[in-house]
């Protein structure tokens, strides 16, 4: 690590090979804490390249649990964390709309670390029990439409530097890493990135690969549709700015978006949405990604038709339903 950590000092990158390799090693603990954690901080203080980034995904994948769910049509809908904006859990509220719609969903999830909590805090406190049991999550599909893969459960890697990666409490390139590190490799992913640079890493290398993709970075630093502001996304159909006014929404206050102090305080929004007693602007949040995220799974559809499937889901119960079946 010694001259791995000298490497960077030098200002200088890796290969894909390289990094996939120093990603293999981080799993299988070849490295103490404190070298890991000046390798993940030199990450915080420059970018992060290409090559890298398709390494350390490459690593990652090779080594996670395989929950076998090739035969399901899933789409994923994860953003990397990291935007300091404390929202609530929009991304896994709109994964149970996705699922209420009528969709396979394979959401990949982890406890936060930027932020007071991630999906896996809040699916924890309200009840669901993490699995990595093939037999169960094919049940979850069948039954609720959705399963929730915990990150640590499928990739040695973060179970080895969570502890340090909470200690740190500031993103690294693992928040990088977890939207395209879904173990079940669903066909269809939305995904929210904290950077304009970052998403356009994401599209180099999603451009390279079969999954259908939407790649959404809120102009204002959120990782997901956050109706403060406008946005931005990259797909197969190209790079595309979005007016939220000319899509018919007011601007949000960023206020009325936020996840509280508690994970206590998130569960409780997160109820209160799927229960139908969610405010106007949580609401439109969450319908608005679900929206998206069925629309990459159906390009030729408009947004509008996608957010009017999005909306039944949540105001018929069909979303509070798939949560039911898969705490149950």
């Amino acid at each position: 690590m010694k001259k791995i950590l000298n490497h960077l000092f030098e200002q200088k990158t890796f290969r894909q090979e390289e990094a996939k390799e120093i990603l293999t090693n981080i799993a299988l603990g070849k490295y103490n804490n404190s070298q890991m954690a000046a390798f993940m901080a030199v990450y915080c203080m420059r970018n992060i390249t290409v090559d890298e980034l398709q390494g350390f995904r490459d690593g990652m994948l090779d080594l996670c649990l395989k929950p076998n769910l090739a035969d399901y049509d899933l789409i994923d809908l994860c953003g990397t964390g990291g935007d300091g904006k404390d929202t609530f859990n929009i991304s896994t509220l709109a994964s149970f709309v996705v699922a209420g719609a009528g969709y396979k969903v394979a959401k990949h999830g982890n406890y936060g670390v930027s932020s007071g909590c991630g999906s896996s805090n809040v699916m924890e406190f309200l009840g669901y029990t993490f699995t990595n049991d093939s037999d169960k999550l094919r049940r979850s599909l069948d039954t609720a439409g959705i399963c929730f893969l915990h990150a640590p459960l499928f990739h040695p890697a973060m179970k080895t530097v969570a502890p340090i990666r909470k200690e740190l409490g500031v993103k690294t390139f693992f928040n990088m890493l977890g939207p395209m590190v879904n173990p079940a490799r669903p066909q269809n992913q939305l995904v929210g990135v904290f950077s304009l640079e970052l998403a356009r890493l994401y599209a180099y290398l999603y451009q390279k690969s079969s999954v259908k993709y939407t790649i959404v970075h809120a102009l204002g630093g959120y990782d997901e549709i956050s109706l403060t502001c406008d946005f931005k996304t990259f797909s197969g159909s190209g790079e595309h700015i979005h007016s939220i006014a000319q899509m018919g929404f007011e601007k949000i206050d960023p206020l009325k978006i936020g996840g509280g102090n508690t994970v206590e305080d998130s569960a409780l929004i997160f109820r209160n949405v799927l229960n139908g007693t969610g405010t106007a602007e949580q609401n439109n949040v969450v319908t608005c990604n679900a929206a998206i995220a069925i629309q990459t799974i159906k390009p030729q559809i408009s947004f509008a038709d996608c957010f009017y499937e999005a909306q039944e889901s949540l105001n018929n119960k069909k979303a509070l339903e798939s949560f039911k079946k898969l705490i149950a």
